[in-house]
């Protein structure tokens, strides 16, 4: 990637930002060393590796990385045969125990159902060697000491000096506690002078102790005397602590031999560690500028939705829609200076950057960035005082350069293009310089204050025009990118709004060539016409909202209806059931009671078969009409278009539009079309003619085929909770009165996620777990309007 685009986007801004997040100096090194990659396969990997970090934070709140430091260079020494201090091998013991801590903590979101597969790729390749950081926390403790219980024979050696010392100091606190001491001694301590115990004698009395004199004060009043006494037993301790020491080193030189056997194995911890660190920082700097994944491609298209330059305090920068490299792989934005032009350009340039390095950048959900392999930026002020060259000479060698190495895989960014020279001279350059790179199929945005280049959008194929904003009233621009609005120069207006006479400002616009007059009218008609469809497009959507709350109204309405419909006809169906079983009942009494009669072979009496006869007929189940209210009598009135009706199985007044069949009529009601019977119309009152409007929407049935149960296990967060929200609406359009939400135990996150959704969802009118044998607690029971 071209150093110089990387400076002029300042990218390595964007780096010391994201450094500041990293949690080692290992994952500072890494960020440091950061640079776009060519290779679409290699930042789909980065951008997939970050995404999973963030799930991790957004799950955990943070990852694992406490005592995580770099010990290469003590793995070098050990392997070279140098022993290695204390110190040295607690930083090892820490990094095994960081190991250990990262491996168990990715494990286990692995095992709770959180998709990071990635991740668990470099859990895997961790190695946790945990005998040696045993070994080493056995001999070596936090502060970098050896403990007693390294060995045994340490433990003996520390055990004679704490018992010799012991000797001493009782010797000591003796003399200091005698007669004679208050006179002879300076003060009535013991201290050490040399590793060896000594107590303070006046100059006077050094006589009176022997011994060795190992230091005096400043004054030279006081002597520091070794008493003759325990001059041995000092001895003794020097001895004991040159063993001490022996012993030290050899514990050393054992660890260490262990540290150099797992030199690769630690070497790969620390290459893993390292990576982790650098993916975590990348996404805790994600979070910090609210930055999102976007999509990968090779195709050389761009659309950025709603685009932040990273760089720009998050409250004061204005987001802009940036597509490129669609219909157009070109744009030009033209406009007066100090409107932004250079914010959008780079803005472009570094979110182009970023995303090649695996960062997130900071733009809406459905944003698409592509991988060029090469960016090239002719950007700012590029006077060289070192090479005696101007400003356009400056940039005219940088944009040489770039002409020489672009290709159809390459973003070109240009500032101010031809800039510095005659302007009519500098707007015949630009063009042909433009003319050039389109040529070649590069992604091209150009900024340009040039009148000549705003109609060079208009005679090429694949260019686009694009401005920024310019408050009149206010007199400042507002950074909003208009794509396919050139600008236009706004010094009349600006002047006027400042006093200057309407006299004046006719006087100039009569300079000016009635071709740039008639360019001005026709942008700022664009812009207008641009204004009025954005206004329309937001009463648009009123309109559609209101559509769609009558709707989902309607639907529920019909919903009801279909639900008393069902209970009725189950009602009526167990009623059936009932009288059918009593009829049965009372036939097999009577065919019984006829069976006896036979068997008593006596002569059937009249009486007693019309009785058997009125029995049976009496068993036979009879089922009681539906009262229904009597109508009241109406004259047959001839339907035509226009009547308005009330639809009796609805309840509903519409208004009739067409005869579709010989009994039956297309209803307006609402909103809605439908088909009707005339038998099911009432005539309410007769209208003219309405015009016909489109349907806005479709009633989907109870046949529409949609699960009563949506499993989201295994699912990503945002996916499962998309998938949720389409879902239920489809089961309101099939109209379900209940479904079941699958989103398991795990660790809660998903549960706790479609639990939140579901209080404010329009459609959902009550909630709650599953029973023991419908799931527990890893289903939830949603309850529809």
């Amino acid at each position: 990637m071209q150093h110089k685009a990387l400076q002029s986007l300042e990218f390595h801004k964007v780096k010391e930002q994201a450094k500041a997040h990293a949690s080692s100096s290992l994952g500072k090194e890494m960020l440091e060393q950061l640079q776009p990659s060519q290779s679409a396969e290699e930042v789909t990997k980065w951008q997939d590796e970050v995404d999973e970090a963030m799930t991790v934070i957004r799950l955990r709140g943070h990852a694992p990385f406490g005592g995580l430091t770099d010990i290469r260079p003590s793995l070098k020494r050990s392997v070279i045969g140098s022993v290695l201090s204390p110190a040295e091998l607690t930083e090892v013991s820490s990094l095994l125990y960081s190991v250990k801590q990262m491996k168990h903590f990715l494990d286990s979101l692995y095992e709770d159902g959180v998709e990071i597969e990635r991740m668990k790729e470099y859990s895997d390749q961790l190695i946790p060697l945990s005998a040696l950081e045993k070994d080493i926390n056995m001999c070596v403790d936090d502060h970098g000491e050896v403990l007693d219980h390294a060995s045994d024979t340490l433990r003996g050696i520390r055990t004679q000096l704490r018992t010799i010392e012991s000797r001493i100091r009782d010797r000591l606190e003796s003399m200091l506690r005698s007669s004679s001491a208050q006179k002879m001694l300076s003060d009535a301590i013991i201290t050490i002078r040399n590793e060896r115990f000594v107590i303070p004698v006046k100059q006077e009395y050094r006589a009176s102790y022997g011994g060795i004199v190992h230091d005096q004060s400043a004054s030279g009043a006081t002597l520091f005397i070794e008493p003759q006494a325990i001059v041995d037993m000092n001895n003794t301790i020097q001895q004991a602590k040159v063993k001490e020491k022996q012993e030290i080193e050899r514990i050393l030189k054992y660890l260490t031999e262990k540290v150099a056997e797992h030199s690769s194995d630690l070497s790969q911890d620390v290459t893993i560690m390292q990576t982790l660190d650098f993916i975590f920082a990348k996404a805790k700097y994600a979070k910090q500028i609210k930055a999102t994944k976007p999509q990968i491609n090779e195709e050389g298209y761009v659309l950025l939705k709603k685009a932040r330059h990273p760089l720009l305090p998050a409250d004061e920068v204005v987001p802009n829609d940036i597509e490129l490299g669609g219909s157009y792989s070109t744009i030009v934005i033209t406009g007066p200076n100090t409107g932004g032009k250079t914010v959008t350009l780079k803005t472009l340039g570094l979110l182009t950057l970023m995303s090649q390095a695996g960062l997130h950048i900071p733009v809406e959900d459905g944003s698409e960035a592509a991988v060029f392999e090469q960016v090239f930026a002719d950007i700012g002020d590029e006077q060289s005082i070192e090479q005696s060259l101007s400003t356009f000479s400056s940039h005219m060698v940088n944009i040489v350069d770039i002409l020489a190495k672009m290709n159809d895989k390459s973003l070109v960014l240009f500032d101010e293009l031809g800039a510095g020279t005659d302007p009519q001279e500098g707007a015949a350059l630009a063009i042909s310089i433009l003319d050039e790179v389109h040529t070649t199929n590069a992604r091209v945005i150009a900024t340009t204050h040039y009148p000549e280049l705003k109609a060079y959008g208009y005679n090429r194929e694949g260019v686009m025009n694009a401005s920024v904003e310019f408050d009149i009233e206010t007199l400042s621009p507002t950074y909003r990118l208009l794509i396919g609005v050139p600008g236009r120069s706004n010094a009349f207006e600006i002047s006027k709004r400042l006093g200057m006479s309407e006299a004046l400002i006719q006087r100039a616009k009569a300079e000016m060539s009635s071709e740039h007059n008639e360019v001005d009218t026709m942008i700022a008609s664009l812009e207008d016409s641009k204004k009025l469809a954005e206004l329309e497009l937001k009463e648009t959507e009123t309109y559609r909202k209101e559509a769609e709350k009558l709707h989902n109204e309607l639907q529920s309405q019909i919903i009801e209806w279909n639900q008393k419909k069902d209970k009725l006809l189950e009602e009526a169906e167990k009623k059936a059931i009932d009288k059918v079983a009593e009829a049965s009942k009372e036939a097999e009494e009577i065919i019984k009671s006829l069976r006896a009669i036979r068997d008593d072979q006596k002569a059937f009496k009249d009486h007693e078969l019309i009785e058997a006869k009125k029995r049976l007929e009496e068993a036979i189940p009879v089922f009681s009409k539906s009262k229904k209210p009597e109508k009241t009598a109406q004259t047959k009135k001839e339907l035509k278009a226009g009547d308005e009706v009330k639809v009796l199985s609805f309840g509903q007044k519409g208004t009739l539009l067409e005869k579709t069949a010989d009994n039956e009529w297309n209803v307006q009601i609402g909103i809605l079309k439908m088909k009707v019977k005339e038998k099911d119309l009432e005539f309410v009152k007769s209208n003219s003619v309405p015009q016909q409007e489109k349907a806005l929407s479709t009633i989907k049935g109870k046949d529409y085929h949609v699960s009563l149960e949506l499993d989201l296990r295994g699912e990503r967060y945002e996916h499962a909770l998309s998938r949720v929200e389409k879902y239920l609406d489809d089961a309101v359009l099939a109209g379900y009165p209940r479904v079941s939400i699958i989103h398991g135990k795990g660790t809660g996150a998903l549960r706790k996620g479609v639990q939140e959704l579901l209080k404010s969802h329009r459609n959902v009118k009550n909630t709650r777990f599953g029973e023991a044998g419908e799931g527990g607690s890893g289903v939830t029971i949603v309850e529809l309007k």
